[in-house]
């Protein structure tokens, strides 16, 4: 990879433990060469989203969020399912997204830490429906599962399984091959 690459990163968990959450602060951990990573981690400060309140001004968090996500060349998500759907907060940072241009044509994808089988299958299927209105760039190559169990998560709330850290490693570099050259 010649050129530096900026992958933004999102939890879509508020649990302090999250399991998604260590996925994504280990992503940041184990990045390749040439790919830098910034964490979203203000998923906890964005107001309920409001068609009424999506114009200028913007609440200074979707500011945030949107300006995070224009700056990145790529987007990589971690969410778990709650009771067979996204959880309501990271369903909100989406609707948030929707109404910017910021994912248009933006590579995306997700890493799926279930350690279920079937676990966060309907999460992300909505994932993908949201993230299809907002008119991203699904990489279907990097969107992987890497089951993490709880107690995989270290006190420094990064994950040391090595072949999980690969799959991490794997899903950036894949994700970032799919960025368009730069001009």
């Amino acid at each position: 990879m010649t050129a530096n690459r900026r992958v933004l990163l999102i939890s879509g968990s508020l649990r302090a433990q999250s399991t998604n959450s260590a996925l994504v602060r280990t992503a940041r951990a184990v990045a390749p060469e040439g790919v830098e990573t910034i964490v979203f981690d203000q998923l906890h400060a964005l107001p309920h989203f409001n068609p009424d309140e999506d114009r200028e001004p913007l609440p200074p968090a979707v500011v945030e969020l949107r300006t995070a996500i224009d700056a990145a060349d790529a987007v990589l998500f971690s969410t778990p399912e709650y009771a067979g759907a996204l959880p309501g907060s990271f369903k909100n940072l989406l609707d948030w997204t929707v109404g910017g241009v910021e994912t248009s044509d933006k590579p995306v994808a997700w890493i799926n830490a279930s350690t279920n089988p079937n676990g966060a299958a309907k999460a992300h299927e909505s994932l993908r429906v949201v993230l299809g209105y907002t008119g991203a760039d699904v990489v279907e190559s990097a969107c992987v599962r890497v089951g993490v169990a709880r107690d995989a998560v270290g006190p420094d709330g990064l994950i040391a399984d090595p072949e999980v850290r690969a799959g991490i490693s794997a899903a950036l570099t894949t994700l970032t091959h799919a960025v368009p050259p730069r001009d």
